[in-house]
């Protein structure tokens, strides 16, 4: 299955570029630029391209997402502290952020001949992040095919949709990721701050999957207070 992989340059998404080139062909990986506070994390999917030898196009959408103020992720407002599980985190929800990447990626897909694109939304996502959901992807997937009519079929690939992030952490470790290649962090300093909730997440992923994490993080034990560990 010629895939093309949507890739942040986080675990999640490193994670499944992986598993796309052991398992099916990987064709490339896509990045968007989405006005982002921090460019950080792009580099990081570079060089998974790099290291997968595979393209990697990055795509700048920055105009666009700077009309989808309000998010933690692409304006002014503070990196909120604690768990995703926190009502507090809403704030890093980007509106209808995976459907505008989606449907440029399918574009992209349409025109390389790809038979699928992959996305690493997984379950742990679905309290904050709607676009994350089993539903959205039904949908969407549906919607696709209505758009492509005629132009190939291609199908919306997301291996994780209804796993953890401890999952996978899990599939991080089996299938060798250098998963300090990785960059999850919203605030983008030197490193992972271990505080804001991908970095709980991550760390506390880790911690679910019985493996060790070579991330550093600037407080390394936050973690355990947000998940009441």
């Amino acid at each position: 299955m010629k895939t093309l992989v949507i890739c942040s340059g986080g675990l999640d998404s490193v994670t499944l570029a992986h598993k796309v080139a052991q398992e099916n062909e990987l064709i490339g990986l896509v990045s968007f630029d989405y006005g982002q506070r921090h460019k950080k994390e792009l580099a990081y999917a570079k060089a998974c391209a790099d290291a997968l030898n595979t393209e990697h196009t990055l795509i700048d959408i920055s105009n666009v997402g700077r009309l989808l103020s309000g998010s933690a992720l692409t304006g002014n407002v503070d990196v909120p502290d604690g768990h995703y599980a926190e009502e507090s985190m809403r704030i890093t929800v980007v509106p209808n952020r995976n459907a505008i990447m989606l449907a440029i990626a399918f574009g992209v897909a349409s025109s390389k001949g790809a038979e699928a694109v992959a996305a690493a939304v997984h379950g742990g996502d679905h309290f904050i992040y709607p676009d994350c959901r089993p539903g959205f992807v039904d949908a969407f997937d549906t919607m696709q095919r209505h758009a492509l009519e005629g132009m190939g079929e291609i199908r919306l690939y997301t291996p994780f949709v209804h796993k953890t992030k401890g999952d996978i952490a899990a599939e991080a470790v089996r299938l060798g990721v250098d998963v300090t290649g990785t960059w999850s962090c919203y605030k983008g300093g030197e490193h992972h701050c271990g505080r804001c909730g991908t970095c709980v997440e991550r760390r506390e992923a880790f911690h679910l999957a019985g493996a060790e994490d070579p991330t550093v993080y600037k407080d390394p034990e936050f973690w355990k207070t947000a998940c009441h560990v």
